[in-house]
């Protein structure tokens, strides 16, 4: 996606200090400045920076960014949890800048959905390359996650084929064969795919304890 598509939401906290002399609040509005400045410079399309609160989910399913990055220091893991509480049913790449080298966190965040943490070193010309290595390694994961739902999907169905199968065998004197071309004619003549009639037969057996006619 170019760039200039790419819509991004930046989870931060306020950008202006309430205390001048909190030195730490100081240094992460600082660091937040000069992340957004950066993602302005290379052209990217910042739609909105938004605090890590439990409003977090309705603004990103108003806003429908296509990444996520969170600017965050100490306050990194709070954070983190709501931004994956938020993404949990409509999932994107989440990208994590920290000043804090406390990396024991890491494999946590990882596997709760942070696509790249990426600790210090918020230079303009990093942004580009870390962002477009996200956005491959978030659709690489995806495509995975797609191949593991349809190969379970595909499992179960066959189960539930052998298992319809296993009762015309049973119950009507049939080979192999000959069952399954009885359930193929049946599904045809019914607009059905074949997994659908040999479910609708599994449900009437646990249902009515009998399987209903598949066709001759």
């Amino acid at each position: 996606m170019d760039e200039q598509q790419l819509r991004i939401v930046v989870v931060a906290p306020e950008l202006a200090p309430t205390d001048p002399a909190d030195e730490a609040a100081q240094r992460q509005a600082e660091r937040s400045r000069a992340l957004r400045i950066g993602l302005l410079q290379q052209g990217y399309n910042l739609v909105a920076v938004l605090p890590a609160d439990l409003l977090l989910g309705v603004h990103l399913a108003q806003l429908q960014p296509d990444l996520v990055i969170v600017d965050a220091e100490s306050e990194a893991r709070d954070a983190l949890e709501h931004v994956v509480l938020a993404t949990r049913d409509a999932p994107r790449p989440i990208v994590l800048f920290t000043d804090d080298e406390d990396t024991r966190h890491v494999k946590d965040a990882m596997a709760a959905g942070v696509t790249a943490y990426v600790v210090a070193g918020l230079a303009a010309q990093r942004i580009r390359p870390i962002l477009e290595v996200a956005l491959a390694r978030f659709a690489h994961e995806q495509a995975l996650r797609t191949e593991l739902v349809h190969a379970r999907t595909a499992l179960h169905e066959r189960k539930r084929i052998e298992r319809a199968k296993g009762l015309l065998m049973q119950r009507h004197a049939l080979t192999e064969q000959q069952a399954y071309d009885r359930l193929r004619r049946a599904a045809m003549d019914r607009g059905l795919r074949l997994a659908e009639l040999a479910q609708r037969m599994l449900d009437a057996v646990d249902l009515l304890g009998e399987v209903p006619t598949a066709g001759r």
